[in-house]
């Protein structure tokens, strides 16, 4: 099969389109054909050498997988032919947390592409235990641009900072994955979004989303316009996945019981708090990570019934990954980069 490999860690230009071997299912596995594999800024530190854990050499990226069902273990529930996305969270299914529902701080937890091979590549194997059948009405594309970001954003808002109607919900990086997704749950579940981006096209596709307030963050300060728009109070719940450079003002944009749900680090991973005003104001900071497969599930149905959809800003073939990946570099997209092999 044709896959993007890399040998030794670096910029995109370590990224190889080649001939690797076809992966061969275990019992309890699935062979599964990609058909659209979405872009992560996971993908860029793995590459880049910037996790703390080793990664096998060579490596395929790839977390956001939909496709077909190629081939099936003997013990796997999923059968060749079946439409499915990997939910990208991978678990081990038999560990405390697991077997209490909190899938996503399973104590053996991984992310497809991240120490495992992912889906860069035309194939890709995984444990049948991860896969979700997408239902009727949702392209292969769709469900690969909703598999993770828009996960992501669900278990943020919806699990862990437990959004409510009639909240006001601050989104940093209206273009991202994250951010367009948590805006549209957001708005789906009754709430004024305040959103942020940094040029007007990208505020103007923010508002075609549903965001309600719109805030240029190269040419504004997000805390003080948030503060000027909401008479000083503040919002709710801040959807921070930016990290060091954005901390102090996401934290200086909560209401008195406000929360900040934060699932990123891209620009750092320090941050100040004062402690007076967080107990003070019983503010509420909280970690979030990944989702559930219950809540990717969850996911496809709103996209299905047409309450959610996917954002992508532009499908490239397989062997253009480094181009792709460029531009995920530059942050000039609005919404989600897919690869796509060759049929």
């Amino acid at each position: 099969m044709r896959a993007v490999v890399f040998d030794s860690h670096g910029g995109a230009d370590v990224l190889e389109y080649r001939d690797v071997p076809v992966p061969t299912p275990g019992p309890d596995e699935a062979l599964v054909r990609v058909r659209a594999c979405g872009l992560n800024h996971l993908d860029l530190f793995i590459r880049n050498g910037g996790l703390p854990h080793p990664v096998p050499l060579p490596h395929i990226l790839g977390s956001e997988v939909a496709g077909e069902v190629e081939e099936s273990g003997a013990l796997a529930s999923v059968k060749p032919g079946d439409r499915v996305v990997v939910a990208p969270y991978l678990i081990c299914g038999v560990c405390e947390y697991c077997l209490s529902g909190e899938e996503t701080i399973c104590l053996r937890g991984d992310v497809l592409g991240r120490r495992s091979n992912g889906g860069y590549a035309e194939y890709v194997t995984v444990a049948a235990r991860q896969l979700i059948p997408i239902p009727d009405g949702v392209s292969l594309e769709d469900a690969a641009a909703l598999t993770l970001s828009t996960l992501t954003a669900w278990h943020m808002l919806v699990t862990r900072a437990r959004m409510r109607p009639g909240e006001d919900v601050l989104v940093l990086g209206a273009g991202s994955g994250v951010g367009s997704g948590a805006i549209q749950i957001a708005k789906q579940g009754g709430c004024r979004v305040f959103a942020t981006a940094g040029s007007q096209e990208k505020l103007e596709k923010a508002r075609e989303l549903g965001a309600d307030a719109l805030i240029n963050h190269n040419t504004t300060d997000f805390r003080e316009e948030v503060r000027r728009l909401t008479s000083k109070r503040g919002v709710d719940i801040v959807v921070e996945h930016v990290g060091q450079d954005t901390w102090d003002r996401s934290v200086g944009s909560l209401a008195r019981n406000g929360r900040l749900v934060t699932t990123g680090a891209t620009t750092g991973p320090e941050g100040r708090v004062n402690i007076d005003r967080l107990f003070g104001a019983q503010q509420s900071l909280i970690g979030s990570w990944g989702g559930t497969r219950a809540e990717l599930r969850a996911v496809l149905k709103m996209a299905a019934e047409g309450r959610l959809r996917s954002v992508i800003h532009a499908v490239y073939p397989l062997e253009r990954a480094a181009e792709a990946q460029r531009v995920m570099e530059e942050r000039a997209q609005f919404g989600k980069l897919l690869l796509k092999p060759e049929s």
